[in-house]
């Protein structure tokens, strides 16, 4: 049911407009009619039936029906007089960004008032612009009616079943074009990566600097620090030549624990200032030279990666595939089974 905010309407001082409304609605209803009746009356069966009925009204109309271009322009006058009107309002409002975006947002009210018969279809739309302005200044809610839940379910049905069907061909075209061997991994390296080498060097570069920093860092890089301690000092004490100097009486454990030490120092020092030290050009010149030579593992790679992209595109498919709408209309009549078997519990108790 459309209710009309009485509170909205006088906050919004939209009054005098919607008795305007109500005005022009009354008289777009009325041309609409005039023009039907005009329309069939120019028919024979229309005409005769109604010069067997009542002449005199034949009589009466025949001079307005032969005219009635004449009698249209009244009704377009007064349309227009309206859309001027309203768009001197709108320039003193200041409802636009300029003064002339009123006539082409309102393009269909001037297209309506040309006396033609195709274009007279478009005085239908001022209901629509109509209904708009009341909605927008919250007058009515054209939320709640029953005709636009309807219109809205049907035209998300539509849009939904339209692009799902344009997503699954877009998807199943880039499935083939990947299945017939398209070079993805090489135009992503040339197209892609490439321009933005400088890019990437530079952010790699500072990844790995704040890296080195961070083991240096006494509190940060303290797991760091002891996971190379202990790798290194595992090292040191299994290599043969460095047991033999256990052998060596009263110094021997202490060379070698301090052989340990210092090659655990040197080793963690040259990890920190090898990542500290690690600059963009670097980065770029491994980039550019070191990632040209495509092994057999890293072919198998490249193909491994393009069932991922394909897989990923398929389960894409099946989740845009998926008809959401189907499953609204499953849940409220789910929901409305659900109702009904409340209702008849509740009267079986009764």
């Amino acid at each position: 049911m459309l209710r009309i905010n009485r509170e909205n309407l006088r906050n919004s001082h939209e009054g005098p407009w919607l008795l305007l409304d109500l005005v022009m609605l009354g008289l777009l209803f009325l041309n609409l009619l005039f023009l039907l009746f005009d329309g069939l009356y120019g028919t024979a069966f229309v005409h005769d039936t109604l010069n067997s009925w009542s002449p005199a009204f034949v009589s009466f109309y025949e001079p307005i029906h032969r005219n009635f271009i004449l009698v249209d322009l009244i009704f377009i006058t007064l349309f227009l007089s309206e859309f001027f009107l309203r768009w001197a309002v709108a320039i003193k409002r200041k409802e636009h960004l300029r003064w002339y975006f009123f006539p082409f947002l309102r393009w269909y009210d001037l297209v309506g008032c040309i006396p033609l018969g195709g274009t007279r279809i478009f005085r239908f739309l001022r209901i629509f612009s109509i209904l708009y302005r009341l909605h927008k200044h919250q007058i009515i809610d054209l939320n709640q009616t029953a005709l636009y839940r309807f219109i809205a379910f049907y035209y998300d049905v539509f849009v939904e079943e339209l692009s799902d069907r344009i997503v699954v061909k877009v998807l199943s075209d880039a499935q083939q074009d990947i299945a017939a061997g398209s070079p993805l991994i090489e135009d992503i390296t040339q197209n892609v990566l490439a321009p933005r080498r400088p890019v990437i060097s530079n952010w790699v570069s500072g990844i790995v600097n704040h890296f080195g920093q961070s083991i240096g860092d006494s509190k940060h890089g303290d797991v760091i620090r002891r996971h190379v301690k202990n790798s290194v000092g595992k090292a040191v004490r299994d290599n043969a030549q460095v047991n033999t100097l256990s052998f060596v009486p009263v110094l021997g454990k202490t060379i070698e624990n301090t052989l340990e030490q210092a090659v655990t120092d040197i080793v963690t020092a040259s990890i920190i200032n090898l990542l500290a030290d690690l600059k963009p050009n670097d980065i770029e010149e491994f980039l550019a030279h070191g990632l040209t030579d495509f092994t057999p593992s890293e072919e198998n790679l490249e193909d491994e990666f393009l069932k991922v992209v394909n897989e990923c595109l398929e389960a894409i498919k099946g989740h845009v595939s998926q008809q959401r709408w189907k499953s609204h209309l499953l849940e409220k009549q789910q929901q409305k089974q659900a109702a009904n078997m409340a209702e008849d519990r509740d009267n079986r108790d009764a």
